[in-house]
C-alpha cells in the first residue's frame, strides 16, 4: 500500500482526522538520549505522527527493535498533545518538553507500564520559555535569558537580564524555578566585556555543569551602564535608534544586538544546578559553540567516553550581517582533558574537511565518536539547508560522511538514540514512509531498519517498565 492510501485508510479506520508533527532540522536542542540501561523488560518508543486533511495526530509507538521490521500508527500507539522535544530520561521517563515562542510550553511525561504499553503521567508543568536544555542529578533543566526584577532598573528604566531557569524532578514529578531576586543570576557582563548571555547546552561531567555562554550583544541597560563604557570604539552606530524586527530577530530601542566579539569561545563551568558559582574559561581558536535556530540554541559541548570534553563552533557568526560582527574564524573543534577545567592545545578545523560547510547540531555517539548534522553549503552561499550527517572521530580529527541513507531526505528526528556503539536516527523523506536508520560511527555507513506508517518522527529512544 502507498503513502497516501494508507493514511486514507487510517482516517476512515480510526474515525479521526490524521495531521503531521514538524520533524524538520529546526527544532529545538538536544541531547538527552543515551541509553545503556537495558536491565529488565523494555521496549523502543518512537514519537511519531500522521498527517491529513490539514491536521495532525501525534502517537508514541512501541517498538521490540529498531533493526527491522514495520509498525504502522493504526489502531495502535497513545495519542498525545505532541512536543517540539522528547527526553528519555535514564531510560525510565519520557518527557515532552513544548516550546512555545516567548511564553510557557504545557510539558507532560510518560512511562513504560507493566503490559508493556505507553502510561501518561499525571503531572503537567508550564514551564518557563526555554533556549536551551539539559539534565543534572535528579532534573531535567532548562534554561532561556530574561528580565530580571524591576527593582533593578537603571534611571533610564531599563530592566538587566537574568537566567531564568527551570527544574523538573523527572522521578518525582515536582516542577520549581530559580529566585530570580538574586543578583547572581544576572547574566549582564557575564564575561567582563558588558554583553549579556544566554547558555547553550548543559552537560553533566564529573558533578558538575559545562555549558557555552553566548554573548548577545548589549542590552538597553548594557548600552546605557556607565555612559556607554561597554560600547566598542566604533561600535556606536550599532545601537538601535528604534525598536523593530520580529520573532527571534526582534531588537529594542538602546540594544545593541548581537556581540561584538565574534572571535571568542567561553565555557562557563558551573558547581551544581544553581548555577550561582562558576569557573570561566575562553579560547581564541574558535567562535562561540553553539548551533543555532530562530531562538533555540544547541549543544556542542559533550563528553567523550574518556571523560574528555570537546567544544564545537559552527562559526554560526559567519551570518551575520555587519562585517564587524562576523567571526574570521573556521567552524572547529578544541578539547578539555577530563578532569581539568582548562582546554589543551587540541585544535581541528572541520571545515577543512568539508570545503567550508559547517553543521548544525552534533551528539557524541560512543568512545570519540561523533555524529555531525551537516549543512548542505557554505554560510557565504544562500538557502543552505542542514540535510547530512557526517561522523567526526575526534583523536584522529577526522570527518567522514555517512552513506547509506536516501537521496530525498525531508528531516531528521531531533536526537539520534545510542546503543552499543551505534546512532540510530529517524529519517523523513520526500516519497516513502520515514524509518530509522542505524549508523555505523566506525564506518559512518546507515542502515534502514525499522520502517514506521507514518508521515514524520520526532522521536526515538527506550523505556524500561517502571510500574
Amino acid at each position: 500500500m502507498n503513502k497516501k492510501k494508507f493514511i486514507s485508510n487510517l482516517v476512515l479506520a480510526c474515525g479521526i482526522i490524521i495531521a503531521s508533527a514538524s520533524c524538520d532540522n529546526e527544532t529545538p536542542n538536544s541531547s538527552i538520549n543515551n541509553t545503556n540501561n537495558t536491565e529488565g523488560s523494555s521496549r523502543y518508543v518512537i514519537a511519531a505522527s500522521v498527517t491529513a486533511s490539514g491536521n495532525t495526530t501525534y502517537v508514541l509507538l512501541t517498538a521490540e527493535s529498531l533493526d527491522e521490521g514495520i509498525v504502522s500508527t493504526k489502531n495502535n500507539g497513545l495519542v498525545n498533545d505532541g512536543a517540539t522535544q522528547w527526553i528519555y530520561y535514564d531510560n525510565k521517563y519520557l518527557y515532552g518538553l513544548t516550546y512555545n515562542q516567548g511564553n510557557a510550553g504545557i510539558t507532560t511525561s510518560f512511562i513504560l507500564d507493566s503490559n508493556n504499553e505507553i502510561k501518561k503521567r499525571n503531572g503537567e508543568f508550564a514551564i518557563k520559555r526555554f533556549t536551551t536544555f539539559g539534565t543534572y542529578d535528579k532534573y531535567i533543566m532548562t534554561t532561556s535569558t530574561g528580565d530580571g526584577p524591576t527593582e533593578w532598573n537603571d534611571a533610564n528604566g531599563y530592566t538587566p537580564q537574568s537566567f531564568l531557569i527551570s527544574y523538573l524532578d523527572a522521578a518525582g514529578e515536582i516542577y520549581t524555578t530559580n529566585d530570580t531576586q538574586n543578583e547572581k543570576y544576572l547574566s549582564e557582563n557575564f564575561l567582563g566585556n558588558g554583553e549579556y548571555v544566554t547558555l547553550a547546552g548543559l552537560l553533566e561531567n564529573n558533578g558538575k555543569i559545562f555549558s557555552a555562554p553566548i554573548p548577545m550583544g548589549l542590552s538597553q541597560y548594557g548600552t546605557k551602564y556607565e555612559d556607554g563604557k561597554w560600547v566598542r570604539e566604533g561600535y556606536e552606530d550599532l545601537v538601535k535608534t528604534e525598536s523593530g524586527g520580529s520573532g527571534s530577530g526582534a531588537y529594542e530601542k538602546d540594544e545593541l544586538q548581537w556581540t561584538q566579539y565574534p572571535d571568542e569561545c567561553f565555557v562557563a563551568i558551573f558547581t551544581d544546578e544553581t548555577l550561582t558559582e562558576k569557573n570561566i574559561i575562553k579560547t581564541d581558536k574558535i567562535s562561540y559553540a553553539a548551533g543555532r535556530y530562530r531562538s533555540q540554541y544547541y549543544q556542542m559541548i559533550w563528553s567523550a567516553g574518556n571523560g574528555d570534553i570537546y567544544v564545537f563552533s559552527p562559526s554560526y557568526a559567519k551570518t551575520m550581517t555587519d562585517s564587524r560582527q562576523q567571526t574570521t574564524l573556521p567552524a572547529g573543534v578544541v578539547r578539555i582533558p577530563a578532569g581539568t577545567e582548562n582546554f589543551d592545545d587540541y585544535y581541528c578545523n572541520i571545515e577543512e574537511q568539508t570545503g567550508g560547510k559547517s553543521f548544525l547540531r552534533c551528539w557524541p555517539i560512543a568512545d570519540d565518536y561523533f555524529l555531525l548534522l551537516m549543512y548542505d553549503r557554505p554560510f557565504s552561499e544562500t538557502g543552505y539547508t542542514a540535510n547530512q550527517l557526517a561522523i567526526f572521530k575526534a583523536e584522529d580529527k577526522k570527518l567522514t560522511y555517512v552513506t547509506g541513507l536516501p537521496s530525498d531526505i525531508s528531516g531528521f528526528g531531533n536526537t539520534p538514540y545510542i546503543e552499543n556503539g551505534y546512532a540510530y536516527i529517524a529519517v523523513t523523506t520526500e516519497t516513502e514512509y520515514p524509518a530509522i536508520y542505524k549508523i555505523d560511527s566506525a564506518t559512518g555507513v546507515a542502515t534502514k531498519g525499522l520502517t514506521v506508517e507514518a508521515t514524520q518522527l520526532t522521536g526515538v529512544g527506550k523505556l524500561n517498565i517502571t510500574e
